[in-house]
C-alpha cells in the first residue's frame, strides 16, 4: 500500500505508516508566508480560528502588546499552542461556527481582534456582522498553493485542508484513489472529486494517520 501526504510528516509519524507496511510520497502542497502588519489598535479580546495565525503573531512585533490578552481559539491543536505559550483560552471550540456563536451568546458589548489568513472561510465573521459583534479583522499570514504534478500511483491521499485539495488538483485529478480527511471542511472539498471518503474521527493529523493505518490493514 501505498499514499501521498499533502503535508510534510515528522519523524514519529512516518514510522508509524512504516510499521504498518504503507510506503508514504510527501510533499507540502501549501507554503504559508508569515506577515507583519500595522497592528495599531488591538481590543482586548483576539480571536484565532489556526496555530499558523499564532505563529505569526507570536513571532510579530505585536506580540509583547498581545499575549497578555483574553484569548478565543479555535480547534486543539491551537489550544495547544497557546498553552505553550503560557496562553489558556477564554474558550475553544472544535470550528468557527461554534466560537462564533459562543461569544455571541455571551451578549456582552465587547470588541474583538480577529487574526486572519488570507483564506479563511467565512462563516465566523458573517455571523458576528449580522449580531452585531464588533471586531477589527487582521490578515496575519497568507497561504499559498504549491502547483505540483506527482507522478505514480497510490492507494491513498491524505488531505488537511481544503486549500490543499484545491492546491493538489491544480496538476492531479483524484481518480480512484480513497481520500483520507482531517475535518468536516476539507472532506466537503473532496466531496467534489469523489466520494471514497475517509474522515478522521477528531481534526488531529495524528488521528489522520490513525485511519489510514486502521483502513488498510482491515483491507489485507
Amino acid at each position: 500500500m501505498n499514499i501521498l501526504s499533502t503535508k510534510k510528516l515528522g519523524q514519529q509519524q512516518k514510522e508509524l505508516l512504516q510499521n504498518a507496511g504503507i510506503g508514504l510520497v510527501e510533499y507540502d502542497a501549501l507554503n504559508v508566508v508569515f506577515l507583519n502588519p500595522d497592528l495599531s489598535s488591538i481590543e482586548d479580546n483576539i480571536i484565532i480560528t489556526s496555530k499558523n495565525a499564532f505563529k505569526s503573531i507570536r513571532q510579530s512585533d505585536a506580540w509583547e502588546a498581545v499575549k497578555g490578552k483574553n484569548w478565543y481559539c479555535v480547534g486543539e491543536k491551537t489550544r495547544s499552542i497557546l498553552s505553550e505559550n503560557g496562553i489558556e483560552p477564554v474558550e475553544k471550540e472544535k470550528n468557527s461556527l461554534d466560537l462564533a456563536l459562543k461569544i455571541i451568546e455571551k451578549g456582552d458589548n465587547e470588541k474583538y481582534t480577529y487574526f486572519s489568513g488570507n483564506q479563511r472561510r467565512d462563516e465566523l465573521p458573517d455571523l458576528l456582522k449580522q449580531n452585531g459583534v464588533s471586531f477589527k479583522e487582521y490578515t496575519v499570514y497568507e497561504t499559498h498553493a504549491v502547483s505540483k504534478k506527482i507522478d505514480g500511483g497510490f492507494d491513498g491521499l491524505l488531505f488537511f485542508s481544503p486549500s490543499g485539495i484545491r492546491s493538489y488538483t491544480l496538476e492531479n485529478k483524484i481518480k480512484d484513489e480513497t481520500c483520507f480527511c482531517i475535518g468536516d471542511t476539507t472532506a466537503a472539498e473532496a466531496k467534489k472529486h469523489t466520494n471514497k471518503i475517509i474522515k478522521a474521527d477528531r481534526p488531529l493529523l495524528e488521528n489522520v494517520l490513525n485511519a489510514v493505518v486502521k483502513y488498510f490493514n482491515s483491507s489485507k
